[in-house]
C-alpha cells in the first residue's frame, strides 16, 4: 500500500463529511480520516523507529478514538432535535467541495516541493482538507459540525506539516497536535456555554443576542 492510496482515500472522506447531514456520521468520518493520517505517517518511513511509532500511535489515539469520543458523548448529551437547515445547501457545498479540489491539483503542481514529494497527493489532499474544513465552519449551524469542520481544518495542515516530517520530526507533529488539543478544549468550552443559554447547537440563534 502507498501513501498515495491513503491520501485519495483522505479527499474522498472530505466530499462525504460535506455530502452529509447528519452529526453522527461526520464524527465517525473524521475518526476515520485520523486513522488514515496515523497510517500515512507510517507509509512514509521504511523504518519505524520510536518517535515514529509514538508519533503515529499519538495520531491515532488523540484524532482517531479521544477526539471523536469526546464528540460523541457531547452528542449523546444534547436532546433529540431536528437538524438545522445549513447557510449553503449541501449539493452546493459539494459542487464548491470539488471546486476546490480541482484548484489544489492545480496550485499544487506550481508549488516548488522537493524531487521525493513530487506527484505525490501530499499538497492537493492537504489543501483540499482545508479548505474542507472551512466549508464546514462556514455553511453548517451545528455547533458540533464547526468542531468537525475545525478537526478536518486541522487535519489539512498536519498533512502539510508531514512534507517536513523527516526534517524536524517531533517539532512539527507536537506542534500540530498540541494545537489541535488547545483547539478542541476551548471548542468544547464554547459548546457548553451555547448549550447552557440555548439549550440547543443551533450557532445561528447567537444572532439574535442583545446588548
Amino acid at each position: 500500500m502507498t501513501p498515495n492510496l491513503l491520501l485519495a482515500a483522505i479527499m474522498l472522506i472530505n466530499f462525504m463529511l460535506v455530502a452529509s447531514s447528519r452529526v453522527s456520521k461526520c464524527i465517525q468520518l473524521a475518526a476515520l480520516q485520523g486513522g488514515l493520517l496515523a497510517m500515512v505517517l507510517l507509509l512514509m518511513h521504511d523504518h519505524w523507529p520510536f518517535h515514529v511509532l509514538l508519533m503515529a500511535f499519538s495520531t491515532a489515539a488523540i484524532k482517531g478514538v479521544v477526539i471523536p469520543a469526546m464528540l460523541n458523548r457531547a452528542q449523546d448529551r444534547m436532546k433529540p432535535q431536528r437538524e438545522p437547515e445549513p447557510y449553503v445547501g449541501y449539493t452546493l457545498t459539494l459542487v464548491m467541495a470539488a471546486a476546490g479540489t480541482g484548484m489544489a491539483f492545480i496550485l499544487a503542481r506550481r508549488l516548488p516541493l522537493q524531487p521525493g514529494n513530487l506527484g505525490t497527493l501530499f499538497v492537493p489532499a492537504s489543501i483540499m482538507a482545508l479548505f474542507t474544513g472551512f466549508l464546514l465552519l462556514t455553511t453548517r449551524k451545528r455547533a458540533l459540525l464547526q468542531v468537525v469542520g475545525y478537526l478536518v481544518l486541522e487535519n489539512g495542515v498536519y498533512l502539510f506539516s508531514l512534507l517536513l516530517v523527516k526534517q524536524m520530526p517531533l517539532l512539527v507533529e507536537t506542534g500540530v497536535l498540541l494545537d489541535l488539543v488547545v483547539g478542541i478544549f476551548v471548542m468544547g468550552i464554547v459548546i457548553n456555554h451555547i448549550q447552557t443559554a440555548f439549550d440547543s447547537q443551533d450557532t445561528h440563534r447567537l444572532a439574535h443576542l442583545k446588548d
